[in-house]
C-alpha cells in the first residue's frame, strides 16, 4: 500500500477528494458464528490462473479462483504507478490470504472455505464493476458463501 505524499499528482487529489460512505456498526444481516461461516476471499490483485487471460486494465472484469489451485499457478495482472509487487513475489498471502485462511480452518477458527474466491483489477472505476458486483453477489448466493474476506492492494 503506497502511502498518500508518496502517490503521483494528479491521483492523490484523486484519492483525497473521494467520498467515503459512512457506514454505522449495525450488521445488516446475521449469520452463524465465525467457526461455522463458509468464507470466500475477495482480492483486487486481479489475480488470474497461469495459462489463464488476465483482467485488463480498466474493465471492470472480475474472476472466480478455484481455493484449491496451487498457489504457484496464481499470477497477478494489477496495474498501478503506485503498487510495489516485492511483497507478493516474496508472500502470496500480502494480497491473497489463502495459506493464513486455510490455517483458520484447520484451527477450527473459521468454519472452511467456499470452492471459489474472487478477484477485481481495484485500479479500476467503480460504477464500471456494477456487473462484476452483481455477478459475484449471486454466486455467494448460490453457495450459501457467509463472508468475504476483502483483501486490498
Amino acid at each position: 500500500m503506497a502511502r498518500l505524499e508518496d502517490i503521483y499528482q494528479p491521483s492523490r487529489d484523486s484519492i483525497v477528494a473521494a467520498e467515503c460512505p459512512v457506514i454505522d456498526g449495525t450488521p445488516f444481516v446475521e449469520g452463524p458464528p465465525i467457526s461455522e461461516r463458509k468464507f470466500a476471499i475477495l482480492s483486487s490483485a486481479a489475480l488470474y490462473p497461469r495459462g489463464g487471460e488476465p483482467i485488463l486494465f480498466n474493465s471492470g472484469d472480475f474472476l472466480e479462483i478455484p481455493t484449491a489451485l496451487p498457489n504457484s499457478e496464481i499470477l497477478m495482472s494489477h496495474v498501478s504507478i503506485n503498487f510495489d509487487r516485492t511483497g507478493w513475489q516474496r508472500d502470496i498471502n500480502v494480497a491473497y490470504p489463502i495459506d493464513r485462511m486455510r490455517e483458520l480452518v484447520d484451527e477450527g477458527v473459521i468454519g472452511g472455505l467456499a470452492d471459489v474466491s474472487f478477484t477485481v483489477l481495484g485500479a479500476t472505476e467503480p460504477t464500471k464493476m456494477l456487473e462484476s458486483v452483481e455477478s459475484i453477489a449471486a454466486r455467494v448466493k448460490r453457495d450459501q458463501i457467509d463472508s468475504i474476506l476483502l483483501s486490498p492492494v
